[in-house]
């Protein structure tokens, strides 16, 4: 089963801090977003592994978005 992770607001991307084929645990944080000069981490939902990375930083993205896949 794959979880897609989406964006929840417009935003853009700070950091990512996961690469494709990394382990993540439930809660690990995939990658921070800025919005408003705050910075917002993006969490993983899923205990899997990151199929894929679909943004990067510098990126701007909008709510809903796909930012990244847990399989």
């Amino acid at each position: 089963m794959s979880v897609t992770v989406r964006a929840e607001m417009v935003a853009s991307v700070h950091s990512v801090l996961v690469e494709a084929g990394q382990a993540v645990e439930v809660g690990d944080t995939l990658m921070i977003l800025e919005s408003m000069k705050m910075e917002i981490p993006v969490l993983s939902e899923s205990a899997g592994t990151v199929s894929e990375i679909a943004v990067a930083p510098g990126d701007v993205i909008r709510e809903g978005d796909v930012l990244a896949i847990v399989i």
